[in-house]
């Protein structure tokens, strides 16, 4: 790594650093009163994070006894909930024995926290009918509060709520909670928690009361419930419903609810109101891009929901960019066949204009999407594509064509994802995993089999307890096995750089060149690490580094890796960020560019 890369790393490495030491919050240097007399430094902490501070020191003794006596309420409020019911708290002024002093006063809180009281037999009373064996020991289970635990208000309210949430599940949709009784014992240091629950009967499931004057059919909406008439109620079923209607995209709101004990039929079946409002019939969105080696790309995309009365949409998206023109016309009909099961049917017509190859043709794709749980996804299909192929070879300056083929593509497609993450497009926390593998048979002026195989993986922490910095972190692997890399067609090689792999390279520029074409590889590895920090709720920056290589053998060499650094900002739009990354590389090349710019929607990964 030559000198001009040593200081951009380290350039990077101190904005980083400061990135990691911005406080969660702008806060201002006087707190509200002291702390005085607790060795506990988590109690301690909890306590002035309790108290807070103020804007400026108190003007008199008098507003410097008055936040010392909020102050007073609040700590002890805070000591009994943390389990300290025997905690004495006082509040004087720090400089009580001197009136003259110019000092601004300032508020003292002494405390003496005592011991802390533990739970003893905690247990359930049940009001009225009980509910059967089987659920009060789901009840008893799902409590979960050790003995001989500290006796915090916040675990005895989040045991009561298990115990609720535990008897709903299985069935008792009208449980109520009743008054807890908390017995303090003095003497023994303890306390004891006796949990109130009326279980109500137990509910059973009929059909769909549907409120609903839209175009989609009623029997197909009726198919889409996840539970038989009889079955036990259970709130699950009712979220799965609502989760099956708002994925289809066609509706503008959603509301799913059990009716009222009243409506319940003869046989003590109750139905689940649903309410539906169908979203406009036709959208248009418009967004755009740039980068330095990309050039501006503008996306225009039409859509038409539920023209065929069962939740479907049908796509016409318009890609207009210096290197790439595509236009794809798409059909997607959710729940086909089968709930949680989509179709989708594609047809495409491209010209790509790259550093490394050009490349115009036409396509046609179907696959199955099956969504399992919340977020888990397997998807299976085939493509077939034909068109024409030809290998860019820069000379000097000069371009010319290479390898001119016309070439047809046959694959497979099998691909699982997992979606932990908390937000599609500006993620704070959780994980993402993807696996792509295809198949692939090409005929034409070339004859090959071969199988291209991709997986990613993404991980979100955030750094403080208001998720203002999070480090961002993503790693991502392909292999192409069963023919070597001039063998496969150069459209389907593996590339790295650009903005949304190694930023501070042009498109493609990573991995082995001929001259100074890139000319792609058989294996491609990627990581990239990114901190970012929310100034505002509207604006934010970002520092990261990236690092990418690629290689025509089973694994990239280590003259194949190059990295890159920078820095951006964010402007949050509500439902997700504008980006703009301003990025250098680490060791450049000769044709390179010294920096590199990229704008669009989304955080990079």
């Amino acid at each position: 790594m030559d000198g001009l890369a040593t200081q951009r790393l380290t350039l990077l490495a101190g904005l980083l650093t400061v990135l990691a030491s911005l406080p969660p919050a702008a806060q201002a240097d006087e707190p509200k009163a002291r702390i005085q007399g607790v060795d506990d430094k988590e109690l301690s902490d909890q306590l002035r994070q309790a108290i807070g501070r103020a804007e400026q020191p108190a003007e008199s003794r008098f507003e410097a006894r008055r936040r010392g006596q909020d102050a007073l309420l609040t700590v002890t409020a805070v000591l009994r909930s943390e389990g300290y019911y025997g905690s004495a708290v006082s509040t004087e002024l720090a400089d009580q024995d001197d009136d003259s002093s110019e000092a601004a006063p300032r508020a003292l809180i002494k405390v003496t926290p005592g011991p802390r009281f533990r739970i003893v037999r905690p247990q359930i009373d049940w009001e009225a009918e009980p509910p059967s064996d089987t659920v009060q020991a789901a009840g008893t289970l799902a409590m979960a509060l050790r003995r001989g635990a500290a006796g915090r208000a916040q675990d005895i309210l989040a045991a009561e709520g298990r115990i609720l949430s535990a008897i709903q599940q299985r069935g008792h949709a009208d449980a109520l909670i009743q008054p807890r009784v908390v017995t303090v014992d003095h003497a023994a240091n303890s306390v004891q928690p006796t949990f109130r629950i009326e279980a109500g009967p137990l509910v059973t499931l009929d059909g769909i009361d549907l409120t609903y004057a839209g175009r989609t059919r009623r029997p197909w909406i009726q198919s889409l419930k996840p539970w038989k008439s009889g079955e036990v109620y259970s709130p699950d079923a009712l979220a799965e419903l609502e989760r099956r209607l708002r994925e289809t995209g066609a509706f503008e709101a959603v509301s799913v609810s059990l009716a009222p004990p009243e409506s319940a039929d003869p046989a003590g079946d109750r139905p689940v109101q649903l309410s539906l409002k169908d979203r406009a019939a036709r959208s248009l969105e418009v967004s755009a891009g740039y980068s330095t080696s990309e050039g501006v790309g503008i996306d225009i995309t039409a859509i038409r929901y539920n023209g065929w009365r069962r939740a479907d949409t049908r796509t016409i998206a318009l890609r207009l960019a210096e290197i790439q023109q595509r236009l794809d016309y798409r059909v997607s009909l959710p729940h086909w066949q089968t709930p949680r099961q989509t179709l989708s049917l594609t047809a495409s017509a491209y010209n790509e204009l790259t550093d490394a190859y050009d490349q115009t043709g036409a396509g046609l794709t179907a696959d199955v999407t099956q969504r399992s749980g919340i977020n888990a996804y397997l998807s299976y299909g085939a493509s077939i594509d034909s068109g024409r192929v030809a290998e860019i070879l820069k000379v000097n300056g000069l371009v010319q064509r290479g390898i001119d083929r016309n070439l047809s593509n046959v694959s497979l497609l099998g691909a699982w994802a997992l979606d932990r993450s908390d937000d599609p497009l500006n993620p704070k926390t959780g994980w993402r995993v993807s696996f792509r593998a295809e198949p692939t048979l090409t005929f034409g002026d070339a004859q090959l089999t071969y199988l291209k195989a991709l997986g990613q993986g993404s991980f979100y922490l955030p750094l403080d307890a208001d998720q203002r910095l999070v480090l961002a972190s993503r790693l991502k692997g392909g292999l192409i096995s069963g023919a070597s890399a001039t063998d496969v067609p150069a459209a389907r090689r593996f590339y790295s750089g650009g903005g949304g792999s190694v930023r501070g390279y042009a498109y493609q520029a990573i991995g082995p060149r001929l001259s100074t074409t890139p000319i792609g590889g058989i294996s491609v590895l990627e990581g990239s690490a990114e901190l970012r920090y929310d100034l505002t709720k509207t604006w934010g920056l970002a520092a990261f580094v990236d690092l990418g290589g690629v290689g025509t053998d089973s694994f990239p060499g280590g003259d194949d890796f190059s990295a890159g650094v920078g820095f951006g900002v964010r402007y949050n739009l509500g439902f997700g960020p504008i980006r703009a990354d301003i990025a250098v590389p680490l060791d450049p090349r000769d044709d390179d560019p010294p920096v590199q710019i990229y704008i669009s929607i989304g955080q990079a990964f």
